[in-house]
């Protein structure tokens, strides 16, 4: 029986990054595998804003919440953003932009863990401070910014993300998540 690919097994949302830059041509494999993620009708809807040297970094390191404090170690800080009209827009109101999106990001991560990076997704930041910082239109849609970079030890963080990196992963049980065949009201957790 086929087992679960390694990257999808090993990544993690870690936090002990050290400053040590990404190889350029290791951040471009990362943009890559990105941009080979499926999107509806080929739009491709997925843009990066690419920060690895001042003073972008450093404008994009300021727009981070105060408990996202550990991203501002990481060497490369990645805003992602789409627009709806880059993408499917379904009678249904269905809107595959942020799916597709979120896709592109999800092949970030197994290549940048292949690569032997860390990358963390992260939603504590500020999209007003970027948008001002980096001149990022109305209508575009900032969804995440993420932290890549090299493992690091740790010395930098809090206790409690401390002790993150070192517990186990947490999943929920396939049974809380999967339904077969028919279809049971969600409850709030």
């Amino acid at each position: 029986m086929a087992e679960i690919i390694q990257e999808i097994q090993d990544r993690r949302a870690r936090r002990a990054y050290k400053e040590s830059p990404v190889d350029r041509a290791v951040t471009e494999r990362i943009f890559t595998a990105a941009t080979m993620a499926p999107s509806c009708s080929n739009k491709q809807p997925w843009r990066f804003l690419v920060c690895d040297k001042d003073p972008a970094l450093g404008k994009a390191r300021h727009a981070l919440n105060g408990g996202n404090y550990w991203a501002k170690v990481a060497p490369v800080l990645v805003v992602v953003t789409t627009r709806d009209d880059l993408d499917c827009q379904l009678d249904d109101d269905r809107n595959y932009a942020q799916f597709d999106t979120g896709m592109a990001v999800m092949g970030l991560m197994l290549q940048a863990t292949r690569e032997g990076l860390f990358a963390h997704p992260m939603a504590g930041f500020s999209p007003e401070k970027l948008r001002e910082a980096f001149h990022i239109e109305e209508g575009t849609r900032v969804v995440t910014m993420i932290a890549i970079g090299h493992p690091g030890d740790g010395a930098n963080l809090n206790e409690k993300h401390s002790e993150s990196e070192r517990s186990a992963r947490e999943r929920k049980p396939l049974d809380e998540v999967i339904q077969w065949n028919h279809w049971s009201q969600l409850t709030p957790d």
